[in-house]
């Protein structure tokens, strides 16, 4: 460690046209084990029993890595977490899933250094198809070395081409090949297999071991983690993912009993019935009476944020009475659980308003206009057509906490979203009902534009929530996560007349 001086004496200032090379686990984050990402693929590509597979693999891997050589104890884990995956699933979860994760484990000091210089490499063990997403897309860097896998006919054959796995005088080779002409102007390692490139640089500096000091906020990458995916709330280390697949039949057999509760029993009770089986739900604000044909009080339309599907759900839960609401796409596994009478829309603007006109004349509504989960602290746009149609609109602001698994996804089986969440040890829903908006603030009453209403109720429930309101849509969220538009297969058409649920 005493051949090269610690980071913290690098001046960053000036840099602007330097070069910087920097290795991955230990010097740009703050951990030293890549276990977790390569866990994190196993599970979101491979489920519970490739996770399991790799954690059976994992002592022979730090075996190897700390008495024989890390090249071997890195290639077990390349092994144990890829073979027979496709590539593309692989190059997925490394675009929508492990940039949160990294993203949280930022070494300030080393970012320092390689956020002021104008050219950027890394130079990695890990295989490159896992991290180049991340580095390029939130870091900025310009070239990426890492270990390459093979493939056969769009798989990972679970081995690697030549040179091999990036350690020591490969990752040496690897620079030299790169940089024929000049030398870097900074090498940034964290052990001793970084020296051989580290001594090809002009100045080099090594980042010391300290796991207690404070990663980088996500405000200073180069762009907002907005939108991301995956099932896994926490890093699995190699604790958590034993303990994630200890929990995973316990979980499965107590959400089976959470949704049941939920979906058989009279809505009136559900409340308590979620509390005695570890569901927490919390109710701010003062909702609406139910309406009253008899007195003329109509139904409103309540205006929702969208963190799950289960949104309305737990809106029903807090009032007591179970609330019909429309939807752009559910599964069908969830229309058959779900306890309150959910209407798909047709994403025809005409109809889809009738549509909603008829509901509301027979009683209240909900709707998410995001037409889109977000898990950040973000609100996308808001689709403007509720506004139209009624000025009865009462926004509400949802939020919920998970610690084990996200009850949302994109590029998997939206049918085991409720189960996911209802999963979790004990899941909390918060609901605030906020004031009704204001006859003045309405399309009708205060001929306001429908757009400009949209815009006033999502302002309305992002400074509840302490969210930032964004345009973005649920096209940008699919095209980030799923490299799609999030189009859905034609479905038969429901009528308002054949609402469906049970």
């Amino acid at each position: 460690m005493g051949k090269f001086p610690n980071v913290s004496k690098c001046e960053s200032h000036g840099r602007e046209k330097h070069t910087v090379v920097a290795d991955l686990d230990g010097t740009l984050l703050i951990g030293r084990s890549s276990f977790p990402y390569f866990a994190l693929v196993a599970f979101e590509v491979g489920g519970i029993l490739r996770l399991l597979f790799l954690l059976l693999a994992s002592p022979l891997a730090g075996f190897l890595y700390y008495f024989f050589s890390e090249s071997a104890g890195i290639q077990v884990l390349i092994f144990a977490a890829f073979a027979g995956m496709r590539v593309s699933d692989i190059e997925s979860v490394a675009r929508a899933v492990l940039p949160k994760f990294y993203s949280t484990d930022l070494h300030p000091e080393a970012f320092r250094v390689f956020s002021s210089c104008g050219q950027k490499c890394v130079l990695t063990a890990n295989p490159r198809i896992m991290v180049e997403a991340f580095l390029k897309d939130y870091l900025g860097a310009d070239l990426v070395l890492g270990t390459e896998i093979s493939t056969f006919k769009g798989r990972a054959t679970g081995f690697v081409t030549k040179p091999g796995v990036l350690v020591g005088e490969n990752k040496a080779h690897a620079l030299q090949k790169t940089f024929t002409t000049t030398k870097p102007e900074i090498g940034l390692g964290d052990r001793k297999t970084d020296f051989p490139f580290m001594n090809l640089c002009k100045e080099s500096y090594m980042v010391p071991r300290k796991p207690e000091v404070r990663p980088v906020s996500t405000d200073k990458l180069l762009k907002p983690i907005v939108f991301h995916d995956g099932r896994l709330v926490q890093k699995p280390t190699p604790v958590m993912a034993l303990l994630i697949i200890l929990w995973i039949p316990i979980g499965f057999v107590l959400a089976c009993l959470r949704i049941m509760a939920g979906s058989l029993l009279p809505m009136s009770i559900v409340y308590y019935a979620f509390r005695a089986l570890g569901v927490r739900v919390t109710v701010k604000g003062g909702p609406p009476p139910a309406p009253e044909k008899s007195l003329g009080r109509s139904g409103v339309l309540f205006v929702c944020s969208h963190r799950t599907l289960l949104d309305p759900i737990f809106l029903s839960t807090a009032l007591g009475r179970p609330i019909p609401a429309v939807t752009y796409s559910l599964s069908r596994l969830s229309e058959i659980i779900s306890p309150i009478k959910t209407v798909r829309l047709n994403r025809d603007r005409v109809k889809d308003a009738d549509m909603i006109k008829k509901l509301l004349k027979e009683g209240d509504l909900v709707i998410c206009p995001e037409g889109t989960t977000c898990r950040e602290p973000f609100l996308l746009r808001f689709s403007a057509l509720f506004a139209e149609l009624t000025d009865h609109l009462v926004p509400v602001a949802m939020n919920n906490k998970m610690s084990m698994f996200h009850g949302t996804t994109t590029r998997g089986w939206k049918g085991m979203d409720p189960f996911y969440f209802f999963m979790n040890p004990s899941p909390a829903y918060e609901v605030t009902f906020l004031s009704k908006l204001p006859e003045e603030l309405t399309c009708g009453g205060g001929e306001k534009s429908s757009h400009e209403v949209a815009n006033c109720i999502q302002r309305m429930i992002a400074v509840s929530l302490s969210y930032e309101c964004t345009g973005f849509t649920r096209k940008d969220k699919y095209r980030a996560l799923a490299g799609n538009d999030g189009d859905v297969a034609d479905k038969p058409r429901i009528g308002a007349d054949k609402i469906m649920g049970c």
